[in-house]
């Protein structure tokens, strides 16, 4: 995979949010103004690039059995730093973005870079991949918060938009709006890559591929295949 790839593949082809739809929570609780999106994908990708450095570094050092629990002191340690510094450099930020800030250490998204390519690559292309993950992310959440602001209340980084302020619709501003945004963006990226961004799924190295209903003997997913109680495949489809 060349460095231009590993680079873009985050922002449309692997985007976090529109594609792969993880950190739904911090995106749809934060998305409702556009200058909350920019802190918060910021802080995000400080996190991921910081994580995925030092993880790229000590992938051949740490125990794999205790991968897990290391992925998370580095990266609940990155997000301490990142909130102690919007704490103290844009307080208000720090005051609009609440308890979402410090629960970017359990945001699925740096964990599946850490255990999807930083655990598996070196330390160049952990950090071109934490960027355009980071990139990719903080794009869908600029996306979603200015549809939101702009419909929900007529402004746009507080700047009023002219028949739109005094026309808004405030659902776009609750929960609701947010689930509706999110939709159309989705329907959107799916309709525009027709299809292209998906993958046939690969369980062969799964450990609990025997637990799976839908597993051929090549390890692929298939419709109708079936696990037998012994853990065997049912030929004809069927558990045994």
């Amino acid at each position: 995979m060349g460095k231009k790839e590993i680079l873009t593949r985050g922002l449309i082809k692997e985007n976090p949010v529109l594609v792969l739809v993880l950190g739904l929570c911090p995106t749809l609780a934060v998305s409702t103004l556009a200058e909350n999106a920019i802190g918060m994908g910021l802080a995000t990708t400080f996190v991921l690039l910081g994580s995925n450095i030092v993880i790229s570094l000590l992938r051949n050092i740490i125990p794999d059995k205790v991968r897990i629990p290391c992925y998370i002191v580095l990266i609940a340690s990155f997000t301490v730093l990142a909130e102690m510094a919007i704490e103290a450099y844009a307080y208000p930020l720090y005051q609009s973005l609440g308890i979402f800030l410090p629960l970017i250490a359990v945001n699925c998204i740096i964990f599946a870079r850490a255990e999807m390519f930083a655990n598996k690559n070196n330390t160049f292309n952990s950090v071109l991949d934490a960027l355009g993950s980071g990139a990719g992310f903080t794009l869908a959440l600029l996306a979603i918060a200015s549809i939101r602001e702009v419909l929900g209340s007529g402004r746009w980084f507080g700047l009023a938009i002219p028949w739109l302020s005094d026309n808004y619709v405030f659902i776009f501003e609750l929960a609701p709006g947010g689930f509706i945004v999110l939709a159309c963006l989705l329907a959107v990226v799916n309709k525009l890559s027709k299809g292209k961004n998906r993958k046939e799924l690969d369980c062969s190295g799964c450990p609990s591929a025997v637990n799976c209903g839908k597993i051929t003997a090549g390890g692929k997913v298939t419709a109708g295949s079936k696990i037998t109680a012994g853990g065997e495949l049912s030929a004809k489809g069927g558990a045994e």
